[in-house]
């Protein structure tokens, strides 16, 4: 591993580059009479000595050879002569791929109208299918084989939809634009997405048989914009606020499919670290589910690049017993990086770096040596700006026990050691934020700045001030609840944590926006606002008529999931006047769903509807779909084969 990360300061800048600019060319198609023209001296030594040394299968003979001149300056020189030379002898557009492409290298097969939206419709239909089973307290599992693992039993709606694919490249793209859906509203709302997945198809399935009929596509685009508008603003006006104890248990045991337990831990939870704390979800050690509040820390950033991602399902870096760089710059020196990376691998532990930014090289040697040899490593950017900034890293260092690398205090990347790093026994890095959890730095030294941040709250007298002292000492002394899941099995552990993760998000939309009746009935009534809407023509009030009948698919679902009839159902709901009536499909009977705890985030609901609606519009008001020609034969490639070359 340390003998990659020495390669990698020799071969990074040359080896990738030739790879990426001129990837045709490979040691044995390297013609010395092509290019000694156009190199000098030292650059042709580089050259010779790299392709013996592919050849022969060891670089130790050309890294002393490159270690006498400057190499990166040189490498640059001859990446870039040689894509001139190849550019201007082939007279062929060179791509940044890994692949020469001709602008019709690969067929195309295009389908039209009706034809287009049916074989569109078949993907969303049959993943919606396999989702919509799993809405309400009585749906049902679905089991999803895992390539060389256990498979996973679940009954997350966004977890199977991501499960999907087919042969069928138009189904395959019908399939992606309602994942797209789930997808959106999970990020948004975070649930929802069986009831956005439900809405979708009932949309789009009414949508493409109105523009088979000859409606407007122009027209039923209003009309559905219309209704949309409407159903939210009706929402809004019937939505209740909560903030007890007994309200957020509710609504987080609704979304954990009626797990009590569930609920009450998590509004435990957010008593204790508050409604807007940092609340975690990790694999338990025992049986049953447990609550810790541990010290911690929250950053507003993510990780720079996506290629840092340890885990692919939850698209998250995690990190343990990590070491920590703080630098109050942007990192550029490749060189001085490559010794703390190699600090990190002589020490066995992960690395963190919080800087201003790393790009360029660093950022290139950081995801090589990830990738290639194993390390395990993340970047992201320091938070905030300015004074903040430099604030935010000296609490960062304070909590974990680091220096920050600053010129102004005199310590640079050339001069860290082991000691100038900070620790921490576990980080979790996503798109959107990192949570370091139980920091190496000295818990009276943690004390000290807590008091001299509220010390400078009490003294100042501007809000903003207050704001950001406040946000910092939030910070640091707040701590972050951990919720661990148990279970008998690691197929057991991994659906319940979904669950968790849904009633964690669901409960915080609350909070954030509000309730209305569960089970589906808020959309359900809110079909009488859209009554007397106004509409100038039939194809705008078809549209309208759509949303009606869409609204009306999330309460059926979740009946028929139950084993109850849904039409009956429905049909008894809509003979009386109580908004507040529902179905309780767990009991089977008709109950208030207010005061039976069955409720719904109104921003789960609100984002379903909406995201659904748009992405409903969007298929049906396709004209053309354009895909890969999977029975087209490719063209004869001018570009040489790389293994039948013997490439690496």
């Amino acid at each position: 591993m340390v003998q990659l990360l020495l390669l990698t300061k020799l071969i990074c800048a040359f080896v990738v580059l030739v790879q990426v600019v001129f990837p045709a060319i490979t040691p044995r198609r390297m013609d010395k009479s092509n290019i000694s023209n156009i190199l000098v001296a030292e650059e042709q030594v580089l050259v010779d000595g790299l392709q013996a040394a592919l050849l022969k299968g060891s670089f130790t003979q050309w890294r002393e050879t490159a270690q006498e001149v400057q190499f990166l300056p040189t490498m640059y020189r001859i990446a870039s002569k040689l894509a001139s030379s190849v550019a201007s002898s082939t007279s062929r557009k060179l791509v940044g791929s890994r692949v020469i492409s001709n602008r019709n290298y690969v067929a195309k097969d295009i389908s039209f109208g009706v034809g287009a939206r049916a074989a569109l419709l078949q993907g969303v239909s049959e993943v919606a299918e396999a989702v919509k089973v799993t809405m309400g307290p009585k749906g049902r599992y679905v089991i999803i084989e895992n390539t060389h693992k256990d498979p996973k039993v679940t009954k997350d709606g966004v977890t199977v939809a991501k499960s999907i694919s087919f042969e069928g490249k138009y189904k395959n793209v019908g399939a992606d634009l309602v994942k797209q859906v789930a997808k959106a509203t999970n990020t948004a709302a975070g649930d929802g997405t069986t009831c956005a997945t439900v809405l979708t198809q009932a949309i789009l399935i009414e949508g493409c048989k109105s523009i088979a009929a000859g409606v407007n596509a122009m027209d039923l685009r209003i009309g559905i914009n219309a209704a949309v508008d409407a159903v939210v603003t009706d929402l809004k006006s019937r939505a209740l606020m909560i903030s007890t104890p007994d309200e957020i248990t509710q609504v987080a045991t609704i979304s954990a499919n009626g797990e009590q337990e569930i609920g009450e831990l998590i509004a435990k939870a957010m008593e204790k670290v508050g409604k807007e704390g940092v609340i975690t979800v990790a694999d338990g050690n025992t049986l049953d589910n447990e609550l810790e509040v541990v010290e911690g820390m929250k950053l507003g950033r993510g990780y720079i690049s996506p290629y840092f991602i340890t885990d692919p399902k939850t698209q998250k870096c995690e990190l343990e017993n990590a070491l920590i760089l703080i630098c109050e710059k942007k990192i550029s020196d490749l060189n001085s990086l490559v010794k703390i990376l190699e600090l990190a691998v002589n020490k066995n532990r992960p690395l963190l770096i919080v800087a201003e930014d790393v790009e360029g090289d660093p950022l290139a040697m950081l995801i090589l040596n990830k990738h290639h040899a194993g390390v395990k490593v993340c970047a992201i950017k320091a938070p905030g700006f300015g004074e903040n900034r430099r604030a935010s890293l000296d609490d960062l260092a304070v909590f974990t026990g680091g220096e920050v690398v600053s010129e102004d205090r005199g310590l640079t990347l050339d001069k860290v050691k082991y000691e100038t790093l900070g620790y921490a026994k576990k980080v979790t890095v996503s798109l959107d934020d990192t949570i370091i959890l139980h920091g190496g730095g000295d818990k009276k030294l943690i004390e000290e700045r807590c008091e001299e941040l509220r010390t400078a709250m009490d003294k100042s007298d501007a809000m903003f001030d207050k704001e950001k002292a406040q946000e910092r000492l939030s910070k640091l002394s707040g701590g972050v609840a951990v919720f661990k899941v148990g279970g008998v099995s690691e197929a057991e552990v991994g659906e319940r944590k979904d669950r968790v993760t849904d009633a964690l998000n669901a409960t915080r939309a609350a909070v954030e926006e509000g309730i209305v009746p569960g089970g589906g009935v808020a959309l359900l009534y809110a079909t009488k606002s859209l009554e007397n809407l106004h509409m100038q023509n039939e194809d705008q009030r078809r549209g309208v008529q759509i949303i009606q009948n869409a609204l009306k698919a999330p309460t059926f679902t979740i009946v028929s999931n139950a084993g109850f009839d849904g039409a009956l159902v429905l049909g008894k709901l809509f003979e009386q006047d109580d908004l507040k009536m529902g179905y309780d499909a767990a009991k089977g009977e008709y109950v208030d769903m207010v005061k039976a705890g069955i409720i719904d985030p109104l921003k789960v609901i609100r984002t379903a509807l909406v995201d659904a609606a748009s992405v409903s519009l969007l298929l049906t008001t396709t004209e053309a779909a354009v895909v890969d020609n999977p029975d087209q034969k490719k063209p004869p490639s001018r570009v040489p084969d790389m293994d039948a070359l013997g490439g690496y």
